[in-house]
């Protein structure tokens, strides 16, 4: 018997997919059923603090965030540093009915996004 965290509850693979007039991209279809059954909405997401790339997800990712943040003392230096770095430069983008986001233009500098983007399944988030 496999447990409740099986591969459909993470998101794994890699997908390269291409931004359109809009500049909209789709959301691999296996991974928004991941965020569905996360019970997720949206795409939080900010730009990864290990480099150019984006760190995407749902509410798993929001979890490990705020785990990461609770390790610090309240008020201390290094707690505002890390809340400021992963709040204070996300963003919640909303998911049009087709599965596709509007990555800023922000998000896409820091990530050198252009034409397309490769989503890398990270387990419980990914990468853009």
């Amino acid at each position: 018997m496999r447990g409740s965290t099986g591969a459909m509850d993470r998101f794994v693979s890699t997908y390269t997919m291409r931004l359109d007039a809009k500049g909209r991209v789709s959301i691999p279809a296996p991974y928004r059923a991941v965020l569905a059954k996360d019970g997720t909405e949206f795409l939080y997401c900010h730009p990864s603090l290990a480099g150019p790339a984006l760190d995407a997800g749902g509410n798993r990712l929001l979890a490990e965030i705020e785990a990461l943040i609770d390790r610090y003392p309240p008020y201390s230096e290094a707690r505002e540093e890390l809340a400021a770095a992963l709040y204070g430069t996300s963003e919640t983008l909303r998911i049009d009915p087709e599965g596709r986001v509007v990555l800023s233009e922000g998000l896409k500098a820091h990530a050198g996004i252009t034409d397309a983007v490769a989503f890398v399944g990270l387990g419980h988030k990914f990468q853009i």
